[in-house]
């Protein structure tokens, strides 16, 4: 039957699947060139210079005849030529471009169906399309169900998902929303009651039982826990149906109820027990459990500390280095949520907190095993740092995957690795019992949709600490996958979150955020931000000068040209995957032209009014004594056209870019901190993160990032806690050039992320 059906495949069916990857790997090496040549063709579609049909797409263009169709050799192969031109050009390109683009045109592709912004419905419409979206992929995707006992409806079973491998256990107990349970995350936090897993299920009992059996109710027989996950968590005690009155005396003060007093629940459980009974607590209910009674254990001393940290005695004696008053404030406060985010400004210290809290709640709640996931260039710094400030052993995890397999279940208090191997060591991961899990650079999981984000998300420990100067960058989008981490209920689900707080238009484009009050109070438990003007008096003075730099006639007429493009691109009513790639393009190539035109077309000796200010500025700061410097650029490019200054200037440096090994990375940071006579330190955005540069007192921004938190962090390598000379920042920018617009955004991208974190914003 498969060959059967390839056999029938038509060009058209080829066609409508057909990828830009595909077309590109189709042309050969030239593909992408060739595919983006093309596109400067001007082709009239309402004129008869195209032809398609099921077996024939024919394109009549500059005086050259372009024919595609299927390879009757291999089946589902395309087959083109040209008959002007032997091998692919830029004919075939324009073909190929025509074809990507114009889909919809050509009656390869529906036109995209007009769907109402989640933003734009109400909660009862809300509830309806998650229910609804739930349903279609319940039928949609391959599950397999086994149950645990084949001849009984209201049991336990365990779905299984074709695609991820995933499997999850359902208990099911009625046809109702609420009644059944499923361990999968979209259960837990969806506020639905129910979920695809669960609604699988549901359809595949429904043909194997009679309808007399699936109408009698699930009937409890036993006493259990168990948590009612609606839009509040509710511990729930279930009783059997029948009990003898003695027993039903002891249950009916929380039988049937959200039970808020755990104590209470505790003793009716060894009531229970000692009459006889016992009792199954789940462990989601579990864990819970034992959540709720660490917060109750710790909520004095948290509060004690917190009324007067500078004051308080840990602030000497819980580390091997006096915290500062804010620091330990944000070490209790961590504590007392057992799972929380801090996010501090760059350079406040949020590596020593973490430890700080680790090792509070070693003191507290004795844990004992903790994950430290970070970026591989803070690897080092964290077991160093582990080192100086406690007295607690860590184990890095290194080496092939061979030798990791067995590296992650060992007897340290701390062991540290970074989120690429995460993802591929997750089963490893998973087998341990992490007491408390840190992420580090938390901003590294704001892509919720992303694999590696999904993979820690889905990592179980009791207690949960996400570290990030920038929990929110771009969207708030972003803060929702950070939060998510700690609590995957916090927020609600992403449904009810974007409705609640996004602005859109009748498209579903985002115009803005709104109820940012109603935002930072559900943030409020779980949540501390403290702001460098908070701790002023503690960090040295920064003062930042923008350098706006004339454009020369070469760098002006690219960008100019770029722009035309780009704002054909966006004035267009949807974009196609060809018209995203060239955007990209577009954007890049005005950016690069803003440094150099060298770094877009590779021509010396290259136009650049930036770098001849640069020279300007370095001549300036190299005369006075002592000046240390830290010079970033997006490119390895442009530092390769820095260099030769630095050299004619005689000023000693070290460069770091992503080229440099990772044990090298430690010598060069070395040197400049400790070498007098090296003055300048030039690296690309891999030394942004996770570098401690405080003997610096200059940071040079040769360009602008997208990311006002990637600037921040730039700037801060230099001013941060440790710091004690004032730190002066220079932002080179190119006028009338892409720059001038980026600063203005990234202005009011730092805007949207203190209105959503700060409460005096």
């Amino acid at each position: 039957m498969a060959n059967m059906a390839k056999k029938e495949l038509t060009l058209k069916d080829r066609l409508s699947r057909l990828t830009f990857t595909q077309a590109c790997k189709l042309l050969g090496p030239e593909g992408s060139k060739l595919i983006m040549q093309g596109g400067k063709f001007e082709i009239n579609l309402i004129e008869e210079n195209v032809f398609l049909d099921n077996k024939l797409f024919q394109l009549f263009i500059d005086g050259a005849v372009v024919k595609i169709n299927l390879n009757g050799n291999v089946a589902g192969h395309l087959h083109f030529n040209c008959n002007k031109c032997q091998a692919p050009c830029e004919h075939v390109g324009a073909a190929f471009a025509l074809i990507l683009e114009e889909k919809t045109i050509l009656g390869l592709a529906k036109p995209p169906i007009k769907r109402i912004p989640a933003e734009s419905l109400n909660e009862r419409e809300l509830i309806e399309r998650a229910l609804k979206e739930r349903h279609e992929r319940s039928k949609t995707e391959r599950m397999t169900v086994r149950s645990s006992n084949p001849q009984i409806l209201w049991t336990d079973y365990i779905v299984t998902n074709a695609q991820s491998g995933k499997s999850y256990r359902i208990a099911l107990r009625g046809w109702k929303r609420g009644e059944s349970y499923c361990s999968c995350p979209d259960f837990r936090k969806n506020t639905l009651g129910i979920c695809k897993h669960i609604m699988n299920v549901q359809q595949d009992v429904k043909r194997k039982f009679s309808s007399g059996i699936k109408k009698l109710p699930y009937l409890q027989e036993e006493f259990a826990v168990h948590i009612l996950y609606g839009n509040y968590l509710q511990l729930r005690l279930l009783s059997p149906v029948k009990i003898p009155a003695e027993i039903n005396k002891i249950v009916k003060p929380v039988k049937n109820r959200n039970i808020k007093d755990v104590h209470k629940l505790l003793q009716c459980i060894r009531s229970i027990e000692a009459a006889g009974y016992n009792v199954n607590i789940y462990p989601d209910a579990q864990e819970y459990i034992d959540f709720l009674l660490h917060k109750q254990r710790v909520n004095d001393l948290v509060k004690q500390i917190r009324k007067n940290p500078a004051e308080h005695p840990l602030r000497k004696t819980l580390l091997k280095a006096e915290l500062l008053p804010y620091q330990l404030d944000g070490i209790a406060f961590a504590t007392g949520a057992g799972r929380a985010v801090l996010a501090d400004d760059m350079g406040l210290g949020k590596t020593i907190q973490g430890i700080g809290v680790a090792e509070l709640l070693s003191r507290i709640s004795d844990i004992k095993k903790v994950l430290i996931i970070c970026p591989t260039s803070l690897k080092s710094q964290w077991r160093s740092e582990i080192g100086c400030f406690s007295n607690r052993d860590c184990h890095l995890i290194l080496g092939s995957a061979p030798q990791r397999a067995a590296q992650y279940n060992n007897n340290c208090f701390f062991t540290i690795c970074n989120y690429e191997q995460v993802l591929r060591d997750f089963k490893l991961i998973e087998q341990v019992r992490w007491d408390l899990i840190i992420i580090d650079e938390g901003q590294r999981i704001k892509n919720w949709e992303a694999k590696t984000t999904q993979t820690i998300k889905s990592l179980r420990s009791s207690f949960a600490l996400a570290l990030s100067g920038t929990p929110l960058e771009n969207r708030l989008d972003d803060l929702f996958s950070v939060v998510e981490f700690i609590d995957d209920r916090r927020l609600g689900p992403s449904f009810r979150f974007f409705n609640t707080h996004r602005i859109v238009d009748e498209r579903g484009k985002l115009l803005g955020y709104k109820n940012f009050d109603k935002l930072r109070e559900k943030l409020k438990p779980v949540l501390l931000r403290r702001t460098r003007n908070e701790v002023i008096r503690q960090l040295p003075q920064r003062t930042d000068n923008i350098i706006r730099i004339p454009p020369s006639d070469e760098q002006f007429e690219i960008n100019r040209t770029q722009k035309m493009i780009i704002q054909s691109i966006v004035n267009k009513p949807y974009l196609t995957e060809m018209d995203l790639l060239r955007l990209q393009k577009a954007l890049l190539i005005c950016r690069m032209a803003a440094d150099s035109t060298f770094l877009v077309d590779k021509q010396p000796p290259g136009y650049s009014t930036k770098i001849e200010r640069l020279k300007e500025l370095l001549e300036d700061l190299n005369a006075e004594e002592g000046r240390k410097i830290v010079l970033f650029s997006e490119w390895t490019t442009m530092l390769n056209l820095i260099e030769p200054i630095l050299q004619k200037l005689k000023m000693d440096y070290v460069r770091l870019d992503g080229s440099v090994p990772q044990k090298k990375r430690a010598q060069l940071v070395y040197k400049f901190q400790n070498d007098p006579s090296c003055k300048l330190f030039i690296t690309t955005n891999a030394g942004s993160t996770g570098l401690n540069l405080q003997t610096a007192d200059t940071v040079i921004n040769v360009d602008l990032p997208w990311n006002p938190a990637v600037l921040e962090q730039r700037i801060a390598r230099a001013h941060r806690m440790g710091q004690k000379n004032p730190v002066q920042v220079y932002i080179l920018i190119t006028e009338s050039t892409i720059e001038e617009g980026m600063l203005g955004t990234l202005s009011a991208k730092k805007e949207v992320a203190l209105a959503a974190l700060d409460i005096n914003s």
